[in-house]
């Protein structure tokens, strides 16, 4: 059944239709007559040769995402990342942070703000002219 895939090619990825597994041919034991595979996510195991040519494969091929089987890599590790700097990013200026305003804050100063709500009077009151208060003393 082994659709036209022929014998086994160390370093090959091959694709299991019954298991849904991806997995590389990582060598052949002569004596024993066996393959040694690895799947994508890490785990080994080997296949008999004679068995080879009953299972439903084909080839595929290697994973965009080779990290399947190895533990805990960082993205820094993988050569490639989203927040990669160019020598232009470098020579950048720094942008100054600016502090926001929260939506209720008054952007007056507090000795101008009215306490009562009412706003500001248009006109001076008659009282606060010094010849006004002369006039009534």
């Amino acid at each position: 059944m082994n659709t036209g895939v022929g014998r086994a090619r160390i370093g090959q990825w091959y694709l299991r239709w019954d298991k849904g597994e991806v997995f590389q041919v990582t060598g052949r034991d002569e004596r024993s007559r066996t393959l040694e595979i690895q799947t994508f996510d890490g785990d080994l195991d080997e296949v008999d040769e004679a068995a080879w040519t009953t299972l439903p494969l084909s080839l595929a091929e290697p994973p965009e995402d080779w990290t399947g089987p190895i533990d805990d890599v960082e993205t820094d590790d993988l050569g490639y990342s989203e927040t990669a700097m160019t020598p232009e990013d470098w020579a950048e200026p720094l942008q100054p942070l600016r502090a926001s305003e929260e939506a209720w804050e008054d952007p007056q100063e507090e000795s101008e703000r009215d306490p009562e709500g009412e706003g500001l009077p248009v006109e001076g009151l008659a009282l606060d002219e010094p010849t006004a208060r002369d006039r009534l003393r």
